[in-house]
């Protein structure tokens, strides 16, 4: 017969185990649970052509406090059959985007669209094929985070999606807040 006190060691032991298992499992199910779902807090919308030939992604409505509006969105030319397409227009609310340069998207390559101000802060890539043009229509007076109806037209097909209006990323450093009032230091 086996001493009590061995038995009774081996029996916590193995509880101790079976619950440090448990809790591990739980906290790292709970972790993959609770972000594999999450998307960025505005991210554009995107869509495709009945066809899937061309693609748009991260199309967001574009407004400046000095009054610029643009449409932010870059085009894909993903048809498998190496056929360049072009964007033959765009609305947005029913008012017509204007574009500065060439809106024809060759095979394999993208088309980015934002207003000026945006565009002047990227650079050319080299040995990519992305074009970029700056879009501009006149703000019948959209709202900060409403959404509008955004429809593109190209050669093959259109697609019609809801965007939302934003203004862009305000650059890091440019942006002085009122952080608060009283006496003392500023917070």
């Amino acid at each position: 017969m086996k001493p009590l006190k061995s038995t009774v060691r081996r029996g916590a032991l193995f509880s101790l185990t079976a619950v440090c298992a448990l809790a591990l499992t739980a906290c790292s199910a709970g972790q993959i649970t609770q972000t594999s779902s999450q998307v960025a807090a505005v991210d554009g919308v995107e869509g495709e052509t009945a066809n899937n030939a061309i693609a748009v992604r991260d199309v967001t409505i574009h407004l400046t406090s000095e009054g610029e509006a643009g449409l932010k969105f870059t085009a894909i030319n993903q048809d498998p059959q190496a056929t360049a397409h072009v964007l033959r227009s765009v609305t947005v609310g029913g008012t017509r985007v204007s574009f500065e340069g060439d809106t024809t998207i060759a095979p394999d390559c993208s088309l980015v669209s934002d207003i000026r101000s945006e565009l002047d802060l990227l650079t050319e890539p080299e040995n990519i094929c992305i074009t970029h043009v700056a879009s501009s229509f006149n703000n019948p007076g959209f709202a900060y985070g409403g959404n509008q109806e955004v429809v593109f037209t190209f050669d093959d097909g259109e697609i019609s999606l809801s965007a939302t209006v934003s203004e862009p990323v305000p650059v890091s450093g440019h942006n002085v807040r009122d952080t608060g009032s009283g006496t003392g230091a500023q917070h």
